[in-house]
């Protein structure tokens, strides 16, 4: 039997990130990431990065829409991490703190060969800069 769908061959084509206020997401991705909404409604605002759509659904509005499955809470902690893969961590961190952005920690070496650096955007959700070090 031939098979027309390999999952195990897809790409991901987009994360929804449960936000508080798109607004305000909207604002600091805009800011932050130089990004421009290719979509946007009362409830979401979407932007396409280079191989993904990165999708902001207000919490409330993702309850509705995924039940029965739970919807985390804002201060409920982060469950997993975004990470951008970079040239140069350090440049990239200096251009990402004069838009604005506080990091958690780094840039610092890891033992797995990156040189990483996080930070949270308006609703906590966690990301990475990563460059790989020789």
């Amino acid at each position: 039997m031939e098979r027309t769908h390999e999952v195990n061959q897809a790409n991901v084509w987009a994360v929804t990130l449960f936000v508080e206020d798109p607004k305000r997401s909207k604002e600091f991705y805009q800011r932050v990431l130089d990004l421009a909404p290719v979509y946007e409604d009362e409830s979401s605002v979407a932007f396409k990065l280079e191989n993904l759509i990165l999708n902001l659904l207000e919490a409330r509005v993702a309850e509705t829409d995924l039940a029965p499955a739970a919807v985390a809470r804002e201060k409920s902690g982060s469950r997993f991490q975004l990470t951008i893969k970079v040239d140069d961590a350090d440049a990239t961190c200096a251009e990402l703190a004069g838009r604005g952005v506080t990091f958690l920690n780094g840039p610092t070496n890891q033992p797995w060969g990156m040189r990483t650096a996080c930070f949270t955007d308006p609703d906590g959700h966690l990301w990475e800069i990563a460059q790989e070090i020789q």
